[in-house]
């Protein structure tokens, strides 16, 4: 079992920035790929960013490439999701999600454990 527990969430400006963390508790959590998803109101949970186990591989979507950027540090259990020049469409709730695996994973159904969320608000 995996605990999983989002911080860093707001209330910001467009062109702001936002740092999210999650913490990890339980089983090894470099046994684990990492993802930042996210869903906003009446539409499908997207995979924003993903990391591999060791940080070597990572994953983002076309629409937030060049402005976040996903790190983890397996030394803390802790990944992160720096997010930069931010937009009234980064309007979401974010979530963090680990998953068995060494290896980048962006699909959702293959992640096995979720944080309860962290409610992200982009003013324009």
């Amino acid at each position: 079992q995996v605990q999983l527990v989002e911080s860093g969430g707001g209330l910001v400006q467009a062109g702001d920035s936002l740092r999210l963390s999650c913490a990890a508790s339980g089983r090894t959590f470099s046994n684990y790929a990492m993802g930042w998803f996210r869903q906003a109101p009446g539409k499908e949970r997207e995979c924003v960013a993903a990391i591999s186990w060791n940080g070597g591989s990572t994953y983002y979507t076309d629409s937030v490439k060049g402005r976040f950027t996903i790190s983890r540090d397996n030394a803390k259990n802790t990944v992160t999701l720096q997010m930069n020049i931010l937009k009234p469409e980064d309007t979401a709730v974010y979530y963090c999600a680990a998953g068995r695996s060494f290896v980048v994973i962006t699909a959702a159904t293959r992640y096995n454990y979720w944080g309860p969320g962290t409610q992200v608000t982009v003013s324009s």
